[in-house]
């Protein structure tokens, strides 16, 4: 099966987002474990695979208000993906891979409270550049979370043109399912992103 001009985009499936991270969603590992299995089996039916990473400075930097000792978990968080840090480093079952070096990786948060990949670069591209680049037009979105970052992402993508999906599978949200599924529902809709 083959999806054509389509990318898989990995959403920070790094260590701090899964059981016994900082900053842990529950099916982390669960949703890594599949996207490690889809990464090894369904590999060719990509255009391109590409990844993204929360990535931010380490303390003192509070990454423009991301990182706080009293956060709401709405716009604020305990520190996470501290670049360099075994919690930023991707979950195990992604890692297995040792060619995924050979995948692009954007890095997103550097100083700043990103949330969509879009907002991630590699080697001074975006994401959008890169896509466009290679003629994509159409991605599949999984990841986590499915309500922040993967949900940003998604949103981005539509919003720029692409033919886009999450497959719930493959998503681990903090609002578990249910918040998946209305992120679905808000895709479908062709909302634009409020964050």
């Amino acid at each position: 099966m083959s999806y054509g001009s389509t990318a898989l985009i990995v959403v920070d499936v790094q260590v701090d987002f899964c059981e016994g991270g900082a900053l842990a969603v529950a099916g982390g590992n669960e949703v890594a474990e599949r996207i490690a299995w889809t990464l090894e089996h369904a590999r060719g039916a990509y255009t391109e695979i590409v990844f993204t990473k929360d990535w931010h400075k380490p303390l003192p930097d509070d990454n423009g208000g991301h990182f706080s000792d009293t956060p709401d978990f709405v716009d604020s968080w305990p520190v996470h993906c501290v670049r360099n840090s075994l919690g930023s480093a991707f979950h195990p079952a992604i890692e297995w891979a040792r060619d995924i070096y050979t995948m692009p990786i954007f890095y997103k948060g550097q100083g700043r409270p990103d949330y969509s990949g879009f907002q991630g670069v590699n080697n001074g591209q975006t994401l959008d550049e890169f896509l466009q680049e290679r003629g994509i037009d159409e991605v599949h979105v999984v990841g986590i979370a499915g309500d922040y970052c993967v949900r940003q992402t998604a949103l981005d993508a539509k919003a720029k043109g692409y033919k886009t999906y999450i497959f719930p599978s493959m998503v681990a949200s903090v609002g578990g399912p249910e918040a998946t599924e209305a992120v679905q529902e808000e895709l479908a809709r062709g909302l634009t992103p409020t964050r």
